[in-house]
């Protein structure tokens, strides 16, 4: 296991481990680390009573597994609220975008809606698991505990994830990255028709979070929906043992291989 998603290199500039590694394409990364990468980078900048609220991310192609260097620009700077864009560069291409909103946090509602009552933690190896994940570097880093559905499974899945590493070598991981380094997955859990056969490309992915987990563990109940012209929606409602976290949409290209 690596030690770490990235290793830092300084002046913005990561290598990305085999953690990183895409189930399809061994010198690609999957979608996951480098949201939670972008997100990191960009809460750094934000004021200590900032919380992240949205992170819309933009695939712009494949995202090689070598060296990438990451960076931040305001664009909507605020005291309550206030947009930020951070961009992944490979060589002198940017492959990957993030927008992210930060609300100020203030005193709690009189109310906070109804309750979300998460299932029991699984037992070590509930659900179907596919062999080849011991060779994938992004399924690897993640323990996986299905509540139903399971990797080669078709249909809705709900999965408590656990990030087994830091995202950043040196640097204790966050509630916020372990939720978005698991996000993007919604679509490869939830998927109705077998990946094999068809392709099924999220070109963004969005979260929207009202808090970020208080422990390790995060659930995923996510499902999948297509239309008869070949787009679809991939949706995950996120949290923790606790209570709800947020949302996922991805957005589908879905096409016979």
């Amino acid at each position: 296991m690596p030690e770490a998603f990235y290793l830092p290199l300084g002046e913005g500039r990561y290598e990305p481990t085999r953690a990183t590694e895409s189930p399809w394409d061994s010198g690609a990364q999957h979608g996951g680390p480098p949201t939670a990468l972008l997100a990191h980078v960009i809460d750094g900048t934000a004021g200590a009573d900032m919380r992240l609220a949205r992170v819309s991310v933009d695939f712009l192609g494949p995202i090689p597994r070598h060296e990438v260097r990451v960076e931040v620009s305001p664009v909507r700077p605020g005291r309550l609220i206030s947009l930020s864009e951070a961009r992944m560069i490979a060589g002198d291409r940017t492959v990957v975008v993030a927008r992210a909103w930060h609300i100020a946090t203030g005193p709690p509602p009189p109310v906070t809606g109804e309750r979300l009552r998460p299932p029991a933690l699984s037992e070590p190896g509930t659900g179907p698991l596919r062999p080849d994940l011991a060779g994938w570097g992004y399924g690897r880093a993640i323990e996986w505990r299905y509540t139903h559905g399971g990797h080669g499974t078709l249909g809705p899945a709900g999965v408590w994830t656990r990030v087994r590493i830091p995202l950043i070598a040196g640097e204790k991981i966050t509630g916020l990255a372990r939720t978005l380094i698991v996000a993007d997955s919604a679509n490869g859990l939830s998927a109705v028709l077998p990946m094999q056969e068809w392709l099924s490309i999220p070109p963004t992915m969005t979260a929207t979070l009202a808090r970020v987990p208080a422990g390790e563990w995060v659930h995923m109940a996510a499902r999948t929906r297509l239309s008869d012209d070949g787009l679809g929606i991939a949706h995950a409602t996120l949290c923790d043992p606790d209570d709800h976290l947020g949302e996922v949409t991805q957005p589908l290209l879905v096409r016979k291989r």
